[in-house]
Order: C-alpha cells, then structure tokens, then sequence
C-alpha cells in the first residue's frame, strides 16, 4: 500500500498517457493486478470463500462493509464475471490505508487534484481495455450495446456523515434512471466544445463513494475535483451517462480506493425479467443458499416465493439439486414461471440445455400440500410487513409458518435459511419453536436500506406433533373449534 506522502508507482508520462494511445497495443504480456468488489452486506466472508474456491485466491475483507479485494492475473480476468456473489467488480489502481485529509476543504479538494496525476493508472487501464474485449464479445452476441443504465443501489453511493451506503431495493430495469446520482459529476464547463478529433476520445466520468463523519467535503465535491483532474491529465471527455471508463473514488473514514469499474450494471440483475415489489437481488440469494450448503438431490424449498429469486439461483448454481417454489399469491405465481420461461429461453439460445431443475405451485403457506419430512432446506424471504403484510399479521403468521415448516422438514437434518427485518416477532415465534427449530447463526444484511437478518435454523430431531409446543398449539385449536361449536348452538 502506497500512503500520499509517498512515491505512487510508475507514472505514465505526458508521450505515453492511455488517453493518448490506443490501449490495445499495450503489453500483451500477463500481470497480476488487485480486483474489488461489492457483495452483499453480511455475506463478506462468503463471497471470500467463493474466490478461494472458484479462483483459488485469498480474498481481503474491506473495513468498509460489503466490499472485498482480491489479486487476479489478466489470463484469468474473465473467471470474476463467473462469481456469484458479488454485485460489481472494479479494478484498483491504489489504495491509501491512512490518507492524511488536510483540515480544510479546500486544501483536501487541492490534494485530490493532485493525486489523480500521480497515480499508477497503467495496469488498470491494460485490465479494463481487456475486460472491454471481453464485452464487446458479449454484446455483439447480443446484438448490439445499450447505454448504461446504473442500478438504484449505485446511484446512492453518496451518503450522508458518519452512515454506510444503503442498499436499495431491486426495481424494474424501466425505473431505473429516474434519479440522478448524486456523486457522478458531469464536469460539463471543463467540456471542449471543438469538433470531434481524428483519433477517438475516450468519455468517462467520476463515481464518488463516500463514508464517515470527520470529511470536509461532499462526494460532490470530490468527484467533480478529481475528475476534472483526471479529464485534464488524460484529455478525456466527460459524459455522465454515454461513458466509457468510470472512475471510482471510495472514501471510507481515512482509507481512500481508486479503481476503475469491470462492470456495466450490478451483476445480481442476471435472473430476473419479471420483477415484483419486494425481489431480492440475485447475489443475496446466492449468500442465502450457500449457507446452507445444498447437496446432490436435496429437496429445497421456498414457500414464499415471490418472483422466485432463490430458486431461480440455486437451480441455476446448485443445480443438482432440485427446487419447489410456491406463493398463495397467483401474480407471484406468473412471475416465477415467467422468469424461469426467460432463464430457459436464454440456455436455449446459448445452446446449451434448457432445462430447469424447478417447479411452482400455488398454494396456502400454512398447509402445504408436501408430505411430513419430504424436504432438506427451506430457503425463503419472509413478509417484513413493511411493503409485503403488516407487522400486525406476521404475530399470527411466522409461528404457523414456522410449524409448517418444521412438518415438511427433514428432522435432525434439515435446515432454514429465512430472511426478515421483522426481527422481534421472527425471535418470539422462534422461541415458541424451541422443541423443533435450533438457531445457528445470524448474518446481518442491509435489503433496501433496511438493517435485516438472515436467521440459519437447523430442524431438531424431535418428532412433529410430539413437542410441548405441538401440544400446546393443538389444544389451543381446539378450543376455538370447541368454542366456535358452543357460540353456534347458542345462537
């Protein structure tokens, strides 16, 4: 690591800035570079485990929460688009562990101008020229390259003193873009307002990020310095929307990242065509299951579906595995089917199979039409009662589901992987479940700003309708049935 006082590597000088040159003549030559990303809140370490396992590398967890770092060489730069976990990829050009602010704004904002010029842009700028190649590749599979539409949880990189970044609620593709961000500064005066050059100029623009309660300046304020540093040391244009390269300026208390995104738009968009009011993003889903640790003919099960996210991803990544997904709700119901329709079209097209390991069913969440310990794992994002039921319900609702689930679940075996912001009720309604539901962890994750928790279960060994809370719950259904019968001969 590199400190502002410091030498900040190898400079490209004014014959040889990547603004100046066609970056595909660079060194064909392999060099190892450090590539960041943002996971999912919670799932850090599980993101890290999946780089061990898939690249064969260590990762680094971010004091910043929900990022991780990890070095790859250029011949296995295409390997990150394979993760699952994470949500966007960049490339780092340095990082500055203890950067020393100055005590005024303005001698902050000079710094940061002067930092752009001193940074070691050239094996980042080799790594996203490659990663480009391999894009053009895909689009023109394709057919053709659309604008950039950034993600709702990017826009709102900014935040305000002393939070972390909220995560935001997956939206349509088509809402997307109706907010301006606010750290993307389009440096529009500095613009050259000549004709076109011969040679194409590159269009990037500036992604501020910032966290922390002892800063002087907005994410504004940085974005717009530093990137019209960085137009005027490479003579690029800036063009906040129709860009090429976006420069990523992370400030989180006092370590500073630069990097250079990999990654158009967020990776956990890959599943889904047909969005509801509450999807979950497709990497959360990966965090959940993997949790679990699915094996080869597991049953899994998600009995509040929604648009099928879970087993949209575990079918797709655990695939031998095979997954029952099911809502009372019929427009829910459409929805799976129609993004497992778009999942399988998409297989087709690549030629490879087509087929689904999945099925979907309507039905009532509290009498699932599934034999007693018929399934392994039950995956599945509860009613937070905030867009999707109310907290008045789920005081009614989690203990049933609870004991229905622990019916069709294997005992002594089985687990729950179940995510809610709804965290006292979710913890009584455990408690009344001693006798067939185990707590093993809680991973806190951040869902569309909201603190949630994902709760693993382990089903305990005990026989359903043997338990004291069996008991306690039938003879409790029983004197209303009796109490129904009485109020009826009375009347």
């Amino acid at each position: 690591m590199t400190s502002p006082e410091s030498g900040l590597g190898d400079l490209p000088s004014s014959e040889s800035r990547p603004g100046d040159m066609s970056l595909s003549d660079a060194d064909e030559s392999i060099i190892t570079v450090t590539v960041g990303a943002t996971v999912p809140t919670g799932f850090e370490h599980t993101a890290a485990e999946e780089v061990k396992e898939k690249i064969g590398v260590d990762a680094r967890i971010s004091k910043d929460r929900g990022r991780i770092y990890f070095p790859i060489t250029t011949d296995k730069l295409f390997q990150v688009h394979l993760l699952r976990s994470v949500d966007n990829l960049f490339v780092v050009v340095d990082v500055f562990d203890h950067y020393q602010f100055k005590s005024s704004k303005e001698e902050t904002l000079a710094d940061l101008q002067q930092l752009a010029s001193k940074l070691p842009w050239t094996n980042a700028l080799k790594v996203w020229e490659l990663n480009r190649s391999f894009k053009k590749k895909k689009s023109q599979r394709k057919g053709g390259n659309s604008a950039k539409v950034k993600s709702n949880s990017d826009l709102i990189d900014t935040t305000v003193s002393g939070c972390e970044q909220p995560e935001q609620a997956e939206l349509p593709v088509e809402e997307e873009g109706q907010k301006g961000s606010t750290s993307d500064v389009e440096m529009s005066t500095l613009e050259s307002e000549e004709a076109a050059p011969e040679a194409k100029v590159l269009k990037f623009r500036v992604t501020c990020s910032r966290a922390g309660d002892k800063h002087s300046f907005s994410s504004n304020e940085a974005a717009r310095d530093f990137g019209g540093a960085v137009q005027e040391f490479f003579q690029w244009k800036a063009d906040m929307t129709k860009f090429d390269v976006e420069v990523l300026l992370n400030i989180h208390n006092e370590e500073v990242v630069v990097g250079i995104a990999l990654t158009e738009e967020s990776l956990h968009r890959r599943n889904i065509s047909h969005f509801g009011p509450t999807t979950l993003r497709s990497t959360l889903c990966y965090g959940m299951l993997r949790l679990c640790k699915p094996q080869t003919s597991d049953i899994i099960l998600d009995p509040m579906c929604g648009t099928g996210a879970i087993p949209l991803e575990g079918a797709i990544e655990f695939s031998t595995s095979f997954y029952i997904a099911g809502d009372n709700n019929d427009m829910a119901v459409n929805r799976t089917v129609n993004n497992v329709c778009h999942i399988q079209k998409r297989m087709a097209e690549k030629s490879s199979h087509s087929g689904l390991p999945i099925d979907t069913v309507q039905w009532d969440l509290c009498n699932l039409p599934m034999r007693s310990s018929s399934v392994d794992i039950i995956v599945t994002d509860m009613p937070f009662g905030k867009r999707m039921g109310s907290r008045k319900k789920n005081w009614d609702l989690y203990p049933a589901c609870l004991r229905e689930m622990a019916r069709v679940c294997r005992p002594g075996s089985g687990k729950a992987a179940l995510l809610t912001q709804d965290k006292k009720c979710f913890a009584k309604a455990v408690s009344r479940m001693g006798g067939l539901w185990r707590k093993l962890l809680t991973v806190w994750v951040n869902v569309g700003g909201l603190h949630a928790g994902v709760y693993l279960l382990q089903r305990t060994s005990g026989v359903f309708g043997q338990t004291p809370e069996d008991v306690y719950e039938s003879r409790q259904s029983g004197q209303t049935q009796e109490e129904k019968k009485s109020e009826a001969k009375v009347s």
